[in-house]
């Protein structure tokens, strides 16, 4: 018997190569696995939020408002690169769940921001929880190294394009 098989991290027997979809290790196949990766992800977020009664977007919008504080509804849709209807339709949720609330922005009466309530604040723990459990779900089979890899390989990636939720504008940089 030989010495044991080792995993390899990349074979051509991924299904990105049957058919000739694309050639090891181009940025067509990184595109290809980054969106199944991002895709999984997202799945198992939804499935991790759907006990807590919300979704994806409508998590993401919760903890931004934690973060940044109260946030008008114009800014908050910018951040969340979203169209503001779309920022109008997750708060809605929020604000029928009494997650948030809508209040009068105090310097121009015209504007309105979106604050977070105290069951708001409460759901916070539950739903970082959940972002974990999700992440671990997905990059647990990694091990340190690789996590600390990829860790910079994105954040590369993240500082060097237009990614307002995390670098503001780095192109502004």
């Amino acid at each position: 018997m030989g010495p044991p098989a080792t995993p390899h991290r990349h074979t051509a027997t991924h299904p990105h190569h049957r058919r000739g979809a694309t050639a090891p290790g181009s940025t067509a196949e990184l595109a290809e696995l980054f969106t199944h990766t991002a895709r999984r992800l997202r799945r198992d977020s939804a499935a991790q939020l759907a006990p807590l009664g919300l979704t994806y977007g409508q998590a993401r919008a919760l903890r931004l408002v934690a973060h940044e504080g109260p946030l008008r509804m114009a800014d908050l849709a910018a951040r969340l690169e979203v169209v503001p209807r779309s920022a109008t339709t997750m708060v809605d949720g929020l604000e029928g769940a009494a997650l948030v609330a809508r209040r009068a922005d105090p310097g121009d009466r015209r504007s309105v921001r979106v604050e977070l309530t105290p069951a708001g604040r409460r759901l916070l723990d539950r739903l970082e929880r959940a972002r974990r459990r999700s992440a671990e779900e997905v990059f647990g089979g990694l091990d340190p190294e690789q996590r600390t890899t990829l860790a910079g390989l994105l954040g590369a990636l993240c500082a060097r394009g237009a990614c307002h939720s995390c670098c503001g504008d780095a192109r502004g940089a």
